[in-house]
C-alpha cells in the first residue's frame, strides 16, 4: 500500500512541472517582440533566444532551400529573414574592445544638441619653391593680432589664425611623405587642402602628387595660383594643366575653385581664406567639445630638457591640463599645454592645435589619442595597446603581393587592384597605364592611382602603403635604400623592361592563376668610383659594393640616374691583382662589363640571378 502511495506521488511530481513548464513557455513566446546577439547564432541558441522550436527554424530554413541541423551555424542575413517570418525585431550589438581607440571614436553616437560648429583643418601642399611656407607666413603675420604675436612663436607644426571673426586651423606639414603616412595610420585628419602652385612655373611633379594624396583623403581642394605678380605668370596655362589632371576650375564647369594670390606681396590672400571658410561652411563641420578629448597627433619628437613632446590635434572633446590620455601605445598625464604661440593654456577645445608634455615614449605622427577618467585605465589601455602592436609586427606581412591578390581574387574578396606605375619616360608610363586601365577579368577591375617618370621615391611607397597599392617599375631601377623602405612597409615592386610581360603577369594573377617559375633576384649593387681604360681589355670600373654581393658570373645593369642603361653580363671580377668570385658589401673591387665600355663615374651596377621558386 505505501508503495503503490508513493509510485503516485512521484506521477503527481512528475506531472506538474511539465505543466507548467508549457505555461511559462506560452507566456514567454507571446513576450518575445525583440532579440538582440553579439556574436554568431546556430538554429539551436536562435530558437532559444526566440522562444520557438528549433524545429519550426529548421522547416522554414528548409522551405527556402537550406538544409539545416540545430547546430548550423546562421548568417546574419539568415537570421534577419528568419525573425521577419516570425514577427520578432532583432538586432545585432557590435562589441568594441576597450583598448581600440579607433573603433571606439568610429562608432561613437554624437549628441546632436551637444553639437557646436568647429574652426576647418587646412593642410597646405603643393611643388616645392611654390610658396606653401610663404603663404603660410603670410597668412599668420596678417590674421594674428598684435597683441597675441609676440614674435616668440614655437614651431608646432599646426596653427590658428582669425580669419574675420572665425578661427581656421592651418597644419604645416613638412611633405607629401607625412601627409601619406598619417592617412596610412588611418588618422582623417584635413578638412580642406589648399594646393598652391607657382603661375610662373605650372604644375611640376609634386603639384601631382599634391593632387593624388588630397584626391586619396577624399576631402576638397582648393587651388591658389601664386605668384601672380611674376613676369612669366599664365593663369590660363595652370587652369589647363590642372583640369589635364583631373582638377577642373568652376570657370570651366568643374567643382574646384581656383584663386590667384601672390603670398609675397600679400594679393588674393585675404579672398583665398574667404574662399576656404566658404568651403567650410558647406562642410558644416561640427564637434562635441562637452565630453573626453580625442584627436591625432600632428608631430612627435624627444626634448633633452622636456621629455616627450606631442603637438596633438584635439577632434573631439576638451583636452585639459592634468588629463589622463592614451596616445597611440603611449600614455602619461598632462603637465602642461602650451598653444601654438607659446602661450600656456588650461584647456583645448575641438580643431585646436596644442604642444603637451607628459607622455612616456615619443608617438608616432598620425597616431590617435584619447583621454581617459583614471591613470590607471590609461596606463593598461596602453599597456594592451603595445603587446598586441609587438604580436602583430612579429606577424606582420606585406600590403599586397601578387599571390595574395590571387588568393584574394580566388575567394572573391578583391574587386579593386591599385597599381602605381613609375617609368624611364613619359610615353612608357603613358602605354603602360592605358594598357593596365583596359586589363578586366570578371568583376576584378585595375585602378592606376598614379603614372609618374623617374625612379621610385620615398612617396611612392607611403602613398603604395596608405592605398594597398602594388609598384610596377618600367625600364627603372629602385636604390638599396628605396628596396629596403618597401621592404619594411611591405610594398610589392615589380620591374619590367616589356610591356606584355608585365600585363601577362597582372592579367595572371586577375584571373587567379599566378604560378611563377623563376623570379628575378637582386644580388648586389655596386657604385662605380673610378674608370679606367686598358687595351685589348677595355674600360674597369673601380667599385664599391654598396648593397649585398658581386658574383662573377652574375647578369648585371647599369644604371645612371636611376635609368637603366644597359642590361647584360659581368665580363670580370677582380680584387687587386687576383680574379675572385665573389666581393662582398664594403669592398672595393674592379669589374668589367662583357661588350659594353661606356661605363662612367657615379653608375650604379646592380647584380641579379634568376632564382627557381
Amino acid at each position: 500500500m505505501a508503495q503503490q502511495q508513493n509510485r503516485n506521488n512521484k506521477k503527481k511530481f512528475k506531472g506538474k512541472p511539465q505543466k507548467n513548464n508549457r505555461v511559462s513557455n506560452a507566456v514567454k513566446r507571446e513576450e518575445v517582440k525583440k532579440i538582440t546577439y553579439s556574436d554568431t547564432l546556430t538554429v539551436g541558441q536562435l530558437a532559444e533566444l526566440m522562444h520557438k522550436k528549433s524545429s519550426d527554424i529548421i522547416k522554414f530554413l528548409f522551405m527556402m532551400g537550406n538544409m539545416s541541423t540545430i547546430n548550423t551555424v546562421l548568417s546574419d542575413e539568415d537570421i534577419e529573414i528568419i525573425c521577419l517570418e516570425f514577427g520578432i525585431e532583432v538586432e545585432k550589438e557590435i562589441v568594441i574592445e576597450e583598448d581600440n581607440i579607433e573603433e571606439q571614436i568610429e562608432s561613437m553616437h554624437e549628441d546632436e544638441s551637444k553639437m557646436v560648429s568647429r574652426p576647418p583643418i587646412i593642410t597646405i601642399m603643393g611643388h616645392v619653391d611654390h610658396g606653401k611656407t610663404t603663404l603660410l607666413d603670410t597668412i599668420r603675420k596678417t590674421n594674428v593680432t598684435s597683441g597675441e604675436f609676440g614674435g616668440i612663436t614655437q614651431h608646432i607644426g599646426a596653427y590658428q589664425v582669425s580669419v574675420k571673426g572665425k578661427k581656421v586651423t592651418f597644419l604645416d606639414t613638412p611633405g607629401h611623405e607625412a601627409f601619406t603616412a598619417m592617412r596610412a595610420r588611418g588618422a582623417q585628419i584635413t578638412d580642406i587642402v589648399i594646393i598652391v602652385v607657382a603661375a610662373d612655373d605650372g604644375v611640376m611633379p609634386q603639384t601631382k602628387e599634391a593632387i593624388d594624396h588630397a584626391k586619396a583623403a577624399g576631402v576638397p581642394i582648393v587651388v591658389a595660383v601664386n605668384k601672380i605678380d611674376k613676369p612669366g605668370a599664365n593663369i590660363d596655362r595652370i587652369n589647363s594643366e590642372m583640369a589635364e589632371n583631373g582638377v577642373m576650375p568652376e570657370e570651366w564647369g568643374g567643382e574646384t575653385i581656383f584663386v590667384p594670390i601672390s603670398a609675397k606681396t600679400g594679393e588674393g590672400v585675404s579672398d583665398l581664406l574667404e574662399t576656404v571658410l566658404l568651403v567650410a561652411e558647406m562642410q558644416e563641420l561640427k564637434a562635441n567639445p562637452d565630453q573626453l578629448a580625442s584627436g591625432t597627433v600632428v608631430e612627435a619628437k624627444l626634448d633633452k630638457g622636456r621629455g616627450p613632446v606631442a603637438t596633438l590635434l584635439v577632434q573631439r572633446g576638451t583636452l585639459k591640463a592634468g588629463d589622463s590620455i592614451v596616445v597611440g601605445t603611449c600614455y602619461g598625464r598632462i603637465r602642461k599645454l602650451t598653444n601654438d604661440r607659446g602661450m600656456e593654456i588650461k584647456a583645448a577645445k575641438p580643431s585646436m592645435p596644442v604642444e603637451i608634455i607628459g607622455l612616456n615614449d615619443v608617438p608616432r605622427a598620425g597616431d590617435v589619442f584619447m583621454a581617459y577618467d583614471t591613470y590607471k585605465k590609461a596606463q593598461e589601455i596602453a599597456s594592451h595597446r603595445l603587446e598586441k602592436q609587438i604580436l602583430k609586427e612579429r606577424n606582420q606581412t606585406s600590403a599586397m603581393s601578387l599571390e595574395d591578390l590571387a588568393r584574394k581574387i580566388d575567394q572573391g574578396e578583391m574587386q579593386e587592384i591599385n597599381i602605381l606605375i613609375k617609368a624611364d619616360v613619359q610615353g612608357s608610363a603613358e602605354a603602360l597605364k592605358a594598357s593596365i586601365e583596359k586589363l578586366e577579368v570578371g568583376n576584378v577591375r585595375v585602378s592606376v592611382i598614379r603614372s609618374t617618370v623617374g625612379t621610385i621615391t620615398e612617396s611612392d611607397i607611403m602613398l603604395a602603403t596608405a592605398s594597398n597599392a602594388i609598384i610596377y617599375g618600367f625600364n627603372i631601377r629602385p636604390n638599396a635604400a628605396i628596396r629596403k623602405k618597401a621592404e619594411e612597409e611591405g610594398v610589392e615592386i615589380r620591374l619590367h623592361n616589356i610591356i606584355y610581360k608585365a600585363l601577362e603577369e597582372l592579367e595572371s594573377a586577375m584571373k587567379g592563376l599566378l604560378a611563377p617559375v623563376y623570379e628575378e633576384v637582386v644580388i648586389g649593387q655596386a657604385e662605380v668610383r673610378q674608370t679606367y681604360k686598358v687595351s685589348k681589355v677595355g674600360t674597369v670600373a673601380g667599385c664599391m659594393i654598396t648593397y649585398g654581393i658581386a658574383k662573377r658570373d652574375s647578369k648585371i645593369r647599369l644604371i645612371r640616374d636611376g635609368i637603366v642603361v644597359y642590361t647584360g653580363q659581368l665580363g670580370s671580377l677582380r680584387r687587386f691583382e687576383n680574379d675572385v668570385k665573389e666581393v662582398n658589401t664594403g669592398f672595393e673591387c674592379g669589374m668589367t662589363i662583357a661588350n659594353f665600355n661606356d661605363i662612367k663615374i657615379d653608375d650604379i651596377i646592380e647584380m641579379y640571378e634568376d632564382q627557381e621558386v
